[in-house]
């Protein structure tokens, strides 16, 4: 026998070398599709930071100003980006992205391609630079500074030309060549000018290499990326699905940008790596208005948020706009603390930690790749199967029975996400089977479930779809309090219009403009443009706004206040729809009324 197993050995090979060969080390499996960039994996890594929108609209009480604004009303009283930042950093946040220069063009430092800026504003006589102290600001307190440049332009003369684009890229270069180091530059995709409005043809290669030039490492956010995407809502909702590859040949930004389904969810097997982060205010505006103070989003609102955001493999920029002053209002930095104390609570005993792992596959059947990887804190280690092996289950054997209401599962993203469909169960000792908890679809960096609390000394998670053998480097259970889902605080009935709306004050009054409240439920139709006329006798109307926008409206319906350019005495007021988010004759609202 011995004679004959040395004759099956290939020629020039001796049974030492055989058998040192059988002991290789078992390779790591082959990145699956497309895959993140390394600044793309550590950006993910950052998981929550802060959004600031501040500027001429935080004084003007409108959420998109139309850069005819006397750049004098920019004039905050105490300004104090240092409390920003330690707001943020006790928040738990990792970073800051601050609104440079929004749609009505007005920039945040003094920019040498403008002249509506701080510069021509009464703060500190024109000689102050925001980007310059919250930049300062951000390295004090160990956070990472990003910007937000929109390209549409309101008030720069050159807007519509062709030589506005090299304006911008100017303008871009300034901030980016001038603040330090950026993480993140954000495209936003809007543009309301209208149909008979200027059109800009932008140039993104050239902003593009104008960001790279400057930022090598920066993820660009926009509604294609590159670096990340836009989520398709301004709720805070991510897919409950939700691929971090997306389709990009042949869509662009603003309306061009893919369906906001397809942005909500991603696409499996998307050719590109562009992951998504979502945007959402902890008030009902981007801007601040004092109107809004009693209308901060509940601590039970914004754990949802959490969870269907950084939950649902997606990072998380929440909104906190400064007040007149300059700083963030109270009633925002309480609720942002209260949010961390919640979270820190929610997250602070992982019941997984003294558990026995086992799989009912490992790659290899090697150490390298057991399941024990799962729990051992480090990123870079993990639990795969053999590359053919596309279904699979781990058990938890807890040391005694624990009572649990959150799962926690991440993906190795180094190598590309996989996993498409999957399920938890638990082993009822009384009825001696496997019982559903939860099932789900994607994972990606982190996918955490809720579920109601469950007890039980035996877990088991079932990869039931794969794309390629997945590949999973943590699992973590907790036991949480309880939640009520208020994320409808401070809504109020709505009703649905058919036609103009017409409003009898009953005697005239000097109007100063009106207000419109759309409907906030997720299948609410909403005004996008209107005509407003005012009468004298509910017969004989005169056309005051013809064709006009509520800004943003289809991503954020919130309460919009339209002023006149003169007042108008008048004793009724109409609303005409001429076009609505869903196209119907229909619309929804909870309130129109008049601005006195």
């Amino acid at each position: 026998m011995r004679k004959l197993f040395f004759s099956l050995l290939a020629p020039g090979i001796i049974a030492g070398s055989f058998f040192t060969s059988c002991n290789q080390p078992t390779s790591p499996p082959a990145p699956y599709g497309a895959i993140p960039s390394e600044h793309q994996l550590e950006w993910q890594k950052m998981e929550y930071y802060m959004f600031i929108h501040f500027g001429p609209n935080t004084f003007t009480n409108v959420e998109w100003g139309d850069g005819k604004e006397d750049p004098k009303v920019f004039n905050p009283t105490n300004l104090d980006c240092r409390q920003w930042a330690s707001i943020a950093k006790d928040a738990g946040m990792k970073a800051i992205i601050i609104t440079a220069k929004h749609h009505d063009g007005f920039c945040l430092w003094p920019s040498n391609y403008s002249t509506h800026t701080v510069r021509e504003s009464l703060w500190k006589d024109g000689k102050g630079d925001l980007l310059r102290e919250l930049s300062d600001a951000c390295k004090e307190y160990g956070l990472k500074f990003g910007v937000y440049l929109s390209p549409w332009d309101q008030n720069h003369p050159a807007y519509g030309t062709p030589e506005y684009n090299q304006i911008f890229a100017n303008t871009l270069n300034e901030v980016l060549s001038g603040y330090g180091h950026v993480f993140e530059q954000w495209f936003d995709g809007a543009n309301g000018e209208g149909p008979n409005g200027k059109k800009q043809e932008y140039d993104w290669d050239l902003f593009h290499e104008t960001v790279y030039k400057n930022q090598p490492h920066a993820v660009i956010f926009s509604d294609i990326g590159p670096g990340a995407r836009w989520m398709g809502n301004e709720r805070g909702i991510a897919g409950a699905t939700n691929w971090s590859t997306l389709n990009v040949t042949g869509f662009g930004r603003g309306h061009a940008a893919p369906p906001q389904d397809t942005l909500n969810t991603g696409n499996r097997n998307g050719e590109a790596w562009v992951p998504a982060e979502t945007d959402v205010s902890i008030r009902p505006g981007w801007f601040y208005s004092p109107r809004t103070n009693d209308k901060v989003k509940s601590l039970e609102h914004l754990m949802n948020i959490y969870y269907s955001s950084v939950g649902r493999n997606s990072n998380l920029l929440l909104n906190v706009p400064p007040d007149r002053r300059g700083l963030i209002h109270p009633n925002d930095s309480t609720r942002l603390m209260e949010l961390k104390h919640s979270l820190d609570k929610e997250f602070a005993n992982n019941l997984i930690t003294n558990a026995t792992i086992t799989a009912q596959y490992t790659r290899g059947n090697s150490s390298t790749y057991n399941a024990n990887n799962l729990i051992n804190g480090n990123y870079d280690s993990y639990w795969t199967t053999d590359d053919d092996v596309k279904q699979a289950f781990i058990e938890i054997s807890l040391p005694q029975p624990e009572t649990f209401n959150r799962f926690l599962i991440q993906e190795y993203i180094p190598l590309g996400q996989r996993v498409a469909s999957f399920s938890v169960e638990f082993w009822n000792a009384q009825t001696s089977q496997w019982e559903l908890i939860k099932e789900a679809t994607t994972i990606g960096y982190k996918r955490i479930l809720r579920f109601p609390s469950v007890t039980a000394q035996k877990i088991r998670v079932n990869i039931k779809e794969s794309l390629a053998c997945p590949i999973l480097n943590n699992i973590a259970i907790y036991n949480a309090p309880e939640l009520t889902d208020s994320a409808n605080d401070n809504l109020s009935p709505s009703k649905s219009v058919n036609g103009p709306l017409v409003l009898n004050m009953e005697k005239v009054n000097n109007i100063t403009g009106f207000y419109y409240i759309p409907a906030t439920n997720n299948k609410a139709n909403h005004i996008v443009r209107y005509n407003f006329y005012t009468s004298s006798d509910g017969k004989n109307w005169k056309l005051i706004k013809e064709n006009s926008p509520f800004n943003n409206i289809r991503n954020n319906p919130v309460r919009q206040d339209i002023l006149l350019d003169t007042p108008v005495k008048a004793q009724y007021i109409k609303i005409e729809a001429l076009e609505t988010t869903m196209n119907k004759d229909t619309y929804d609202l909870i309130e129109f009324g008049p601005l006195l």
